[in-house]
């Protein structure tokens, strides 16, 4: 018989089920009770304004997930592959907005951005507005995000072997076919996870972009700052039924991402 790493397997799945209830299925099935009729969740959900701002959180999580799929490999693959100054210190930033309160980041990049902030100032001279606009949005989360991707993909590089490149160069494959067909088949899974959590991420953000966002009704206003508005108007229910629907997306989202990676996982080791 296999031995497993914990004794008590019982106990063990005893164990993960309560703490799973009590932190994760108990908070979550708090929303779907409080739930209204299925024609009032159809008004509420369809709501103008309340699709607006899906669309803004939609796009802004995904382009923003989009940026860190392409930079945040290049990232951790220069953090790993090539020794220079100040290298760890660098790799200590990565994890910045973990530790960061996400107020103080919005508050900061708004400032940054804004027409008269250090970078700002510049990009208004070539008609460029990035704070109170949805590409404001896209930057906060971006900063956000970044770590997801970067942490996913790291351990990947570490195990695989410089070996590989050195056998691939003797073979005669160039540096760019060396990344499409050996090193980006094995890191891809764990980019598609890093992106998919950046993007759930972004969802769900709230205080990195509020500061930033404007908040302008149909223009760029989050879908958290709706559940916000709804509860601070003692919409209970609205508020329930929006948050109940960003946890379905958000559940499919990270559902089809563990599909995808293990198909793409179980394709790289044939």
């Amino acid at each position: 018989m296999k031995n497993r790493n914990l004794p008590g397997f019982g106990l063990s799945l005893g164990t993960t089920l309560t703490w799973l209830s009590l932190l994760v299925l108990i908070p979550l099935s708090s929303l779907v009770i409080k739930a209204c009729s299925a024609e009032q969740i159809w008004q509420i959900v369809s709501d103008e304004r309340t699709l607006a701002a899906l669309k803004v959180s939609l796009s802004s999580s995904f382009v923003a997930a989009l940026i860190n799929a392409i930079f945040g490999p290049v990232i951790a693959w220069t953090l790993l592959r090539y020794p220079f100054p100040g290298r760890r210190l660098f790799d200590a930033l990565v994890d910045v907005p973990f530790a960061l309160p996400t107020a103080v980041a919005g508050i900061t990049l708004t400032t940054l951005y804004a027409p008269n902030g250090w970078v700002g100032q510049f990009l208004s001279k070539v008609g460029v507005q990035v704070s109170y606009s949805w590409t404001g949005i896209v930057v906060a989360l971006v900063f956000i995000g970044l770590p997801f991707v970067v942490r996913n993909v790291q351990p990947v590089l570490e195990e695989l072997p410089t070996e590989i490149e050195d056998a691939a160069a003797s073979l005669g494959a160039s540096r760019v076919q060396t990344l499409w067909r050996v090193i980006l088949p094995s890191v891809l899974p764990s980019v598609v996870a890093g992106a998919t959590m950046a993007f759930a991420r972004g969802l769900g953000e709230y205080g990195s972009v509020i500061f930033i966002a404007g908040n302008m009704p149909m223009q760029t206003e989050i879908l958290p700052l709706i559940i916000v508005t709804r509860l601070e108007q003692f919409q209970y229910a609205e508020a329930a039924v929006i948050a109940t629907a960003m946890l379905l997306i958000s559940f499919l989202l990270l559902l089809l991402s563990g599909l995808l990676q293990a198909r793409l996982s179980r394709k790289g080791s044939r």
